[in-house]
């Protein structure tokens, strides 16, 4: 595919580049560079932190003076130790033809890097955030067990599947609801430094077919916040989220081999039970104040939370309860209330989830949420103009073959 330089209208103009999915983070090996700045010459070290090593290693391996490291770690103190250092960041000391440094550059994470130079009043040292290219990325794939392993293996396709089970979290529950063969399709900006990918960014647009009924999201930034938006301009926010089994939470404790089935549902009476590994994080659905916090009969420990309009939500059967959700307290859609467990009547470790409304058991997931909030009328105009975009992009995605053949 060709290179191909767009705007977007987003809260103001950012210029992008369409690039392939397939690109590559090489890590260059630890090179001597000469620079000049017009009038004297520098010599720049660049490098990569390596397993157990530390600037001391480093200032003694290069003959640097280790005067200036003292100084440097002196000026830093306030800002970032340069004690703390860790194995694959990357470094750059620029030192003068005395072996005496001039600047340091160290990057603390992707969006973060210490910069420490030398002034006439001596070192000064700041945090300066990641400057990066931003190029254009079309993912897209079908599942044939789970999100991650469909989207790919390493730590940034994973960190993509779950910002986009993020986005789709009030309508999609991704740990039971996908179907062999669903389909989705993904714009995100690919983040560049020095002309390599380091790592994605926001999602700007997706779609989603789930067990045949398809869902769109498209990023929209006004008033200097940023949703999700449907193609009717509605956000993709609701009162409740889908599931109480975050699919976040549930990926950082198991691996992909291990992900699928994760989970397992079955339907009781008056609820919903989710078949779950002791210690599965439960998230509260929505935002509401809690109404109990304890052990009660054949629940075991369980956390009540009431909400607005009469909703009440029933987390049963938990090994523990986290100390965020005691009786009182305010909860946020999306908060750690407690663990999936055996407590109670129950057979092995599950939750026991339940929705009621006015005290009458309602189906949680058959449930009609009310429709979130739009985007203002004044700005219809820039959010047609910017999923007229995506969806261009969106149709420049072409599935696997072996997508097509479900």
């Amino acid at each position: 595919m060709g290179r191909l330089f767009i705007v977007l209208a987003f809260a103001g103009f950012v210029l992008l580049t369409v690039k392939s999915i397939n690109s590559s983070n090489v890590e260059s090996p630890i090179t001597l560079q000469a620079a000049s700045d017009g009038t004297d010459l520098y010599h720049e070290f660049i490098g990569t932190i390596e397993e157990g090593q530390t600037f001391f290693d480093i200032f003694r391996h290069y003959g640097i003076d280790m005067a200036d490291l003292a100084n440097l770690q002196e000026a830093s103190a306030d800002v970032y130790s340069l004690r703390k250092v860790y194995p694959g960041n990357q470094y750059k000391i620029r030192v003068d033809p005395a072996d005496h440094v001039r600047s340091l550059v160290y990057d603390i994470n992707d969006d973060t890097t210490l910069r420490i130079t030398k002034t006439d009043a001596g070192f000064l040292a700041e945090k300066i955030s990641a400057q990066y290219e931003r190029e254009i990325h079309h993912v897209g794939g079908a599942i044939r067990d789970n999100l991650i392993n469909a989207i790919g293996v390493g730590k940034d396709n994973i960190l993509l599947a779950l910002n986009l089970s993020d986005i789709f979290a009030w309508d999609i529950d991704f740990s039971t609801d996908l179907r062999k063969g669903d389909e989705f399709r993904i714009i995100v900006e690919g983040l560049y430094k020095d002309g390599q990918f380091r790592k994605y960014g926001n999602i700007l647009s997706a779609t989603f077919k789930n067990n045949g009924k398809d869902y769109a999201a498209y990023r929209f930034e006004h008033d200097a916040e940023a949703d999700y938006y449907d193609p009717d301009g509605i956000s993709l926010r609701k009162a409740f989220l889908k599931a109480p089994l975050n699919f976040r939470r549930i990926s950082s404790s198991f691996t992909s081999r291990r992900l699928h089935p994760i989970l397992k549902i079955y339907r009781p009476h008056n609820g919903i039970d989710y078949s779950a590994p002791k210690g599965t994080p439960v998230s509260a659905v929505g935002d509401g104040t809690v109404t109990f916090s304890g052990y009660k009969g054949q629940y075991g420990k369980l956390v009540i939370v009431r909400h607005p309009n009469g909703y009440r939500t029933y987390y049963g059967h938990l090994s523990r309860i986290k100390k965020n959700a005691r009786r009182g307290s305010k909860v946020k859609q999306g908060d750690i209330i407690g663990s999936v467990g055996s407590t109670g009547l129950a057979t092995g470790p599950h939750l026991h989830f339940e929705m009621r409304r006015n005290n009458k058991p309602v189906n949680p997931r058959t449930i009609k949420m009310p429709r979130g909030k739009p985007v203002p009328k004044r700005l219809m105009s820039a959010f047609r103009n910017v999923k007229s975009e995506m969806d261009s992009h969106l149709a420049m995605i072409k599935l696997p073959v072996y997508a097509l053949a479900q």
